[in-house]
């Protein structure tokens, strides 16, 4: 990465990082985990897109963070080429953007992703489907939005699948819809389905690049997790950051590990309230 862009890192992180703990007030938990030297993946679930910062706070080390390239074309696309951003193509395998973060972890640099490889929130394409299906004969499109919107989609996915298998009734599912997170709860305390099924259902699945490119690289894989909401002084955001690990030669199981370390991260917040 060119130097200009870490020096342009190194005078925002300060100024910007102390907006951000005012205006949030995120809680930071396990960032002794963070190693302070050698080539790092730091690696956690994404619901929003501020979720890079929590874990930027908590380190000295300046973060390379993978990032959709769409950022790059919007009028923030400045911020982001200049702290040293790796632009990704999702819509195709982007041998490119892979290879500049291999080039990062064998400088023994650090880098950050989502192994989810979007924000687990649903999308508006899948929201219209949502309407048109259940919602579009008595609620106007633009407040099913705003409501919607704050749904995990491996939670509705969840739902969903609830609803095929007949544990809730069609009636349930839609006067359920907009708070998803509450009703599974509910299902928690009326034993209809488990504690496991609900925290099994947090997350996105993982893609492989992560796991790929610690094994490509020695390098350490640093899980955490992030939970609560994205307010003006939130009483409930926090970030938990779990020791580092590396990897073994089977990938398939080595991406099930970080799957099930994020998991317990973010059981470990819900449960203890961030404490």
């Amino acid at each position: 990465m060119k130097k200009e862009k870490m020096f342009l890192y190194k005078i925002l992180k300060p100024i910007l990082g102390i907006i951000y703990k005012l205006w949030y007030n995120p809680k930071i938990i396990g960032a002794e985990n963070i190693p302070d030297r050698g080539s790092i993946l730091m690696v956690g679930n994404h619901i929003h897109l501020m979720d890079q910062c929590n874990v930027i706070i908590s380190t000295k080390r300046v973060l390379h963070f993978m990032a959709k390239k769409e950022y790059f074309e919007s009028k923030f696309a400045w911020f982001f080429k200049n702290v040293g951003c790796i632009p990704v193509d999702r819509s195709k395998k982007d041998e490119k953007a892979t290879n500049k973060a291999i080039e990062v972890l064998n400088n023994n640099l650090a880098l950050g992703l989502f192994p989810e490889g979007t924000r687990n929130g649903l999308k508006e394409e899948k929201i219209k489907e949502i309407y048109n299906l259940y919602l579009k004969d008595n609620l106007p499109y633009q407040e099913a939005l705003i409501k919607l919107k704050k749904n995990k989609t491996s939670q509705y996915n969840f739902l969903e699948d609830l609803l095929l298998k007949k544990i809730i009734t069609k009636d349930e599912f839609i006067d359920n819809i907009f708070e998803i997170d509450e009703f599974l709860k509910d299902l928690i305390i009326n034993k209809r389905i488990t504690t496991e099924e609900y925290f099994s259902n947090l997350l996105l699945p993982f893609k492989f690049g992560a796991v790929s490119m610690a094994s490509k690289t020695n390098s350490y894989l640093v899980p955490y997790a992030i939970t609560g909401e994205y307010k003006f002084r939130s009483k409930n955001l926090v970030i938990r950051i779990g020791k580092s690990f590396k990897i073994g030669s089977d990938l398939e199981k080595e991406n099930q590990r970080l799957y099930e370390e994020i998991k317990k991260l973010m059981k470990e917040n819900l449960n203890n309230n961030g404490k």
